[in-house]
């Protein structure tokens, strides 16, 4: 039967297609913002149980929400584990208690980033699964639902076909379906064309969203299974930041992804890396231009940019593909161009003051995900790029430019590699130091970026506004010395008019100063696995593994488990101990430690974080099964006297300066006589001042 359509007919018909078409992109936008300035950073990197602990981080959220938007966070969910375990491979959904912290200091975390600003992103791990042998996961329940993947919910050719040959042993059923991506054999590999896996994931993602409050997702292991299924989790949850990591450094590929998505999902645009690792790994600067997720100007939107994360760093015995120069100079190109920048947290603790300006500048200037840019000239040797923001084009130089200085530009920032120019039509005053903490007096280089003839800086340093009355004028740029606690305030001075003022708070702390500390250990009460291999043994010995995760100091001499075998004794309290000495170089340096015997087994639990002189006993406790078993390991610190010196404050005199706090302060001659109640730091040990 023929139709035949009336006019009307058809501009309904066109109506309905417009709608269909206009809601079709606001969805397919409606999972990273286009146009969108803000800086990601991920909170964590392989192993960090120490600095990514969820109240450790919540006491940062006022720093770190004055400079990025959104923090990545790692697996929160409950490995089904005792020992410290980065979540990838997922047990619970819905118990919440992790290596990280409990639920409630996860909750707690996630509230209060949210009241200042700043969003929580979720390492949601879906591709595969953790059981109990090799088919059954645990049931859950949530809300009076309860959940549970079954045997039929995996892949039929999962681990290679191992699980196929598992189930037809044991009489168990799989999926008819293969897995649509990657294969993985850690864990079971998800079939996410089965009814009762999208169940369960659409219930998760809305309990991770609307429960827990987490503001975005990361979807790891994203070539594992269609990208379809990403964007239609997104639409259950509602989800606004989605970034899949879609490991490829062909940029097309990854695009190709994000179109599976039907662009409900951003993507890690590893090209941009890989492009970043291979520019100083082979010093030809010119290849930043390289293609990426960024050079697209239709796809830069879902493209979020990074240098290095917890699969690629450089790790204690493991053989990554780290950055191997230039991490400085790379962030200030990362944090200069479109897509949305992800800054590694090892980063962060390194260069945090130099990438706090950075983000200030990228904020400025108004540059955004969506932001255009052009080469100006590139070498071998170096690299300049003009990146066009909201308030103006910003021109980033790195490499070894053969010029400093650019007609109509003014340099703001600079360090080794790298520097800032903005262009002098922005009308302001910039300081290159960060709000912040800094060690002793610093510098800070105010420079003036005006096309006004006659335009001054005038600035004052007690918080108060600047005027053509109140504060000093510079007639150019001009670098300026801090040494005391401040609020800078610095602005344009035009005749009598002050405008475009900018405020910086400094706190200035004394200088660290380095001091040792020494870690005492004894297995006398330790099973007799560890008694006899270190007591009767010809040369008595217990291994210290050694590490920082943060800054890569400590590492055992012998960088093959089990580390350094320790021979030294000292007997503290009528005890025999086994010691070594470390030397604390910052106040963020720290030794974590793993002991053991023989060659390396048994061996403790990690011990975390040592900042300070300790006396560990090893107990015959144990976490976790065979082959896998660790050994409890107690701080026993108090209760001995470790070398201390009790001495009364009034037998302090001021010839002894060689006094510090716990936290590497030096004390000053003239507060040596009225030294509150405490421990200290003299001549290497510590003193208690009663």
């Amino acid at each position: 039967m023929k139709t035949i359509q009336t006019p009307a007919a058809k501009r309904l018909l066109l109506a309905v297609a417009i709608l269909a078409l206009s809601t079709s992109a606001a969805r397919a936008d409606s999972h990273w913002p286009s146009n969108y300035g803000g800086v990601m950073l991920q909170g964590f990197y392989w192993d960090s149980y120490m600095e990514t602990q969820w109240t450790k981080l919540e006491s940062q959220a006022d720093e770190l929400a004055a400079y990025f938007s959104l923090i990545w966070v790692p697996q929160s969910g409950n490995a089904n584990t005792d020992y410290n375990n980065m979540g990838y491979m997922p047990y619970y959904y819905w118990d919440q208690n992790s290596s990280f912290g409990t639920e409630s200091e996860l909750r707690s975390m996630i509230s209060t980033f949210k009241n200042k600003g700043l969003g929580t992103v979720a390492d949601v791990v879906v591709n595969h699964h953790n059981t109990d042998g090799w088919f059954s996961f645990p049931a859950e329940t949530y809300n009076g639902t309860t959940y549970q993947f079954l045997s039929t919910d995996i892949c039929a050719n999962d681990d290679g076909g191992a699980a196929a040959t598992e189930a037809a042993i044991e009489g168990v059923q799989l999926s008819s379906n293969n897995d649509e991506g990657e294969d993985w054999s850690g864990c079971r590999d998800l079939d996410h064309q089965s009814s009762n896996v999208q169940t369960i994931v659409k219930a998760y993602v809305k309990y991770l969203k609307d429960d827990l409050g987490y503001t975005g997702f990361r979807y790891d292991m994203a070539k594992g299974f269609n990208g379809s299924h990403i964007g239609d989790y997104n639409d259950y949850a509602g989800i606004e930041f989605s970034v899949g990591e879609y490991w490829d450094g062909n940029a097309a590929t990854v695009k190709n992804w994000i179109d599976a998505t039907s662009k409900r999902s951003a993507a890690f645009d590893f090209a941009f890396r890989y492009t970043a690792r291979d520019v100083v790994n082979n010093s030809n600067w010119s290849n930043l231009g390289n293609t990426s997720g960024i050079t697209d100007a239709d796809y830069r939107q879902y493209a979020v940019t990074f240098l290095e994360n917890h699969d690629t760093e450089k790790r204690s015995g493991d053989n990554q593909d780290p950055l191997n120069a230039d991490t400085l100079a790379l962030n200030a190109y990362l944090l200069s161009m479109p897509g949305t920048p992800c800054v590694f947290l090892k980063h962060w603790i390194a260069y945090k003051q130099e990438i706090k300006n950075m983000i200030d500048i990228r904020k400025a200037m108004g540059i955004t995900n969506t932001s255009s840019y052009s080469k100006y000239a590139s070498s071998a040797n170096y690299y300049i790029v003009d990146v066009t923001g909201d308030n103006g084009t910003l021109r980033l130089a790195v490499g070894s430019p053969s010029t400093s200085s650019y007609n109509n530009y003014t340099q703001v920032a600079s360090g080794y590699h790298y520097a800032y120019y903005m262009p002098n039509s922005c009308e302001m005053v910039w300081a290159d130091k960060a709000s912040g903490e800094y060690e002793g007096s610093f510098d800070v280089l105010l420079s003036l970026v005006s096309a006004t003839s006659g335009t001054k800086i005038v600035y004052t340093l007690d918080g108060t506004d600047p005027s053509s009355t109140n504060g000093t004028q510079l007639d150019a740029s001009t670098a300026i010395t801090i040494s005391s606690n401040c609020t800078l305030k610095a602005g344009l001075l035009n005749g009598t008019t002050v405008s475009n003022i900018i405020t910086r708070d400094y706190t200035v702390i004394d200088e660290f100063v380095p001091y040792d500390i020494t870690v005492y250990v004894n297995a006398d009460d330790a099973d007799s696995s560890w008694s006899e291999a270190y007591s009767t043994a010809d040369s008595p010995s217990i291994n210290f593994w050694t590490w920082n995760d943060d800054t890569g100091l400590h590492a055992s001499a012998n960088d093959n488990w089990p580390g350094d075998k320790v021979t030294s004794t000292a007997v503290v309290d009528d005890v025999t101990y086994f010691y070594q000495t470390y030397t604390m170089t910052s106040r963020s340096d720290y030794v974590s430690f793993v002991f053991s015997v023989g060659g390396g087994s048994p061996q403790t639990v990690d011990v975390m974080g040592v900042t300070e002189s300790k006396c560990f006993k090893i107990s015959s406790s144990k976490q976790g099964q065979e082959p896998n078993v660790r050994y409890m390991v107690e701080d026993i610190t108090s209760s001995t006297s470790l070398g201390i010196e009790a001495i009364a404050s009034s037998t302090v005199t001021t010839s002894n300066t060689g006094i510090y706090t716990l936290d590497g302060r030096k004390v000053k001659a003239a507060d040596v006589n009225a030294l509150p109640k405490g421990v200290y730091v003299k001549e290497g040990k510590k003193i208690i001042v009663k």
